[in-house]
């Protein structure tokens, strides 16, 4: 997951100094939020922005009118503009041959959907997790699923996230899949740039919120009845859903998986008999799987437990019934 830093959170350091510590550091993103008020205070910071640092720009324009945002894209060479799509009071400019990635951003209380008709004009999309333009405020925990929201209805769009990420929330948003993260507070107010980077980009940190508030949904799962499925259904439920992975239930409960590995050691343990294939050889019963009620601290504690590699886990109710799953092909593709 890339990391974009917001500069004017910063209280101890002066603009030329966190450019150069940040540019030492090799962030990927300098991201510079900018109101109609202040548009004059920002463009002169710009000119000093570009005679000292080679970063790329990372702009979140709240404006009610975009035009003059592109021409400032434009004179600076800014790598990525995004415009707060509740302030615009203008239809977004048609432009061509731009030299920018486009983006459009919207508050948590703003419908995913919304989206839906500039999703061919725009590069990615930016969802504000804390009231924009406040700094150091809590990440509004409802994104996590506004998150696979998004992933799910926009798969072309990359996701950008701002507001209130700390290394916690970073893990989970490297999990989620996220290709962008703002960092404000604390990162460039931290007393160790390098080391909150750092927790930003690999640390494996616990917090306090519950697997089961972003979990993926059960309606959202390959589920099947182990008593009335067969071989060519799991074949084809792990081919359409594409997690690698199937869960079965039996009476309601919770029953076992059947992965792409438990599927291949099927298929070799009956090459020449495919057709005699028993569902329950195909089933793990007895699979690693974690309550929906426990923290992701005590889930990577559990993990670490374990010697070998976790891709997904089956996420249980207190009933023993299905409440999700999470996957973490996102967090290893991130960090490979």
């Amino acid at each position: 997951m890339k990391i974009s830093a917001s500069i004017y959170s910063a209280k101890n350091h002066d603009l030329v100094s966190l450019l150069k510590e940040l540019d030492e550091l090799n962030i990927d993103f300098l991201h510079i939020d900018c109101f109609d008020k202040d548009f004059e205070k920002v463009k002169a910071d710009l000119k000093i922005i570009r005679a000292n640092s080679n970063t790329k720009l990372d702009f979140h324009a709240i404006t009610k009118d975009a035009k003059r945002y592109i021409a400032l894209a434009e004179e600076f060479k800014i790598e990525k503009m995004t415009f707060q799509l509740e302030n615009l009071e203008n239809e977004l400019p048609n432009i061509e041959n731009r030299s920018f990635e486009l983006g459009l951003a919207i508050v948590s209380d703003t419908p995913i959907e919304h989206f839906e008709q500039y999703k061919s004009d725009i590069d990615f999309i930016l969802l504000m997790t804390t009231e924009p333009g406040v700094s150091g405020s809590k990440f509004q925990r409802k994104n996590f699923n506004r998150i696979r929201k998004a992933r799910k209805l926009f798969p072309n769009l990359n996701i950008h996230v701002d507001g209130g990420i700390n290394a916690e929330v970073s893990f989970i948003l490297r999990m989620l899949g996220v290709y962008s993260a703002v960092s404000g507070s604390f990162l460039v107010n931290h007393k160790n740039l390098a080391s909150a980077l750092i927790d930003l980009r690999f640390a494996h940190t616990g917090s306090e919120v519950l697997v089961k508030e972003y979990q993926i949904a059960p309606k959202e799962l390959p589920i099947l009845d182990a008593e009335k499925t067969n071989f060519k259904e799991i074949i084809t439920t792990l081919e359409d859903y594409k997690l690698g992975f199937v869960f079965f239930e039996k009476q309601g409960k919770f029953y076992g998986v059947c992965s792409n590995a438990d599927l291949r050691k099927g298929i070799i343990n009956h090459l020449n008999n495919l057709n005699d294939i028993n569902v329950e050889e195909l089933i793990n019963s007895k699979p690693f799987s974690i309550s929906e009620n426990i923290s992701t601290s005590e889930m990577i504690s559990a993990i670490k437990t374990k010697n070998f590699p976790i891709l997904f886990l089956p996420v249980l109710a207190d009933d023993k019934t299905i409440s999700g799953a999470l996957t973490f092909n996102q967090l290893i593709k991130g960090e490979a």
